[in-house]
């Protein structure tokens, strides 16, 4: 009976709302600003550790033979091109 009287006081609210207007209201809000401060802090924390990396790239052990057998052969350190001379 309570849910009765609960329904004939709210229908008569309902018909004052704008039937072509959809709100997201509060709690569209409330999700909003959470996934919001949810991003801010993973992406401050990804900085965070993204600082703490230390990372030495180690040479191109390709280019590194290159450069060795260029010097062996006596050619100049600036010249371009792979191919061994005889």
């Amino acid at each position: 009976m309570y849910a009765t009287q609960a329904l004939t006081h709210l229908v008569p609210l309902a018909e004052e709302l704008d039937k072509n207007k959809v709100t997201p209201g509060v709690l569209g809000f409330i999700v909003f600003a959470a996934l919001a401060v949810g991003v801010w802090l993973l992406m401050k924390s990804m900085n965070r550790h993204m600082g703490k990396v230390d990372f030495e790239e180690a040479p191109d052990p390709a280019a590194a033979e290159g450069v060795a057998e260029r010097v062996e052969s006596g050619a100049p350190s600036g010249s371009a091109g792979s191919a061994k001379r005889k």
